[in-house]
């Protein structure tokens, strides 16, 4: 395949990159900032430098046609409400209709976990910018069209992977995973088409992320 993750140099994606290029497939990286370049190239991907949150719908659709998946592992970074909007749901809900104009079906959305209108935050709460970005981002992915996955993980640590997770079709509650781990179950849905429109909320656990997803997408 021909897959372009959008945040190509977040801790998520470098984890990634490694993972698909191993197993023969094409990666493209867009990352905003021109210094990354080496970093992700050495990862395994193509660099590609844009800033999504400063393009129009049309420019995206430029920067994703002839691609066979799209990866969004981008993010504001909290702090900023205002970027946080303008990149956790503006900038992602342009990618999606970017992708639909270019005929690009497959779409794998790094959300995370408990994401949703029942997330609970506060308006007054730091979290809330963000857990509101991601829910109206997460609800237009899943009116799109596109054949959407959302990966939904607990808090992100960085401890080695552990290639075993466990979610809430096997009654877990939120947790932490490995960013490595993440990084596991996005290759591992890209790899199974079955996995269109599955919600995938998951932290650290027993079961094999194969095995896992495998039961996800029956």
């Amino acid at each position: 395949m021909r897959i372009l993750t959008i945040g190509g140099h977040g801790k998520v994606a470098r984890h990634l990159t490694p993972l698909l290029a191993e197993r023969s497939h094409e990666v493209t990286a867009v990352i905003r900032n021109p210094e990354h370049t080496a970093d992700v190239e050495a990862d395994g991907a193509t660099a590609k430098v844009a800033d999504v949150q400063s393009m129009s719908t049309p420019e995206l659709a430029d920067l994703v046609r002839g691609f066979d998946a799209v990866v969004w592992s981008a993010g504001a970074g909290g702090g900023d409400p205002e970027r946080t909007y303008a990149v956790d749901r503006d900038a992602a809900i342009r990618t999606m209709d970017a992708a639909l104009e270019a005929g690009v079906e497959r779409y794998v959305m790094v959300s995370y976990y408990g994401a949703g209108p029942d997330h609970g935050v506060p308006e007054d709460d730091a979290f809330f910018a963000y857990a509101d970005a991601k829910t109206a981002a997460d609800e237009h992915l899943q009116a799109s069209g596109l054949a959407w996955t959302l990966v939904r993980p607990s808090a992100l640590t960085d401890d080695p992977s552990t290639g075993r997770i466990e979610t809430s079709r096997t009654g877990a509650g939120k947790g932490s995973v490995p960013r490595a781990d993440v990084a596991l179950v996005i290759a591992e849905v890209l790899a199974r088409p079955g996995t269109a429109h599955a919600v995938v909320e998951f932290n650290t656990g027993d079961t094999p992320v194969a095995d896992e997803l495998d039961a996800v997408s029956r």
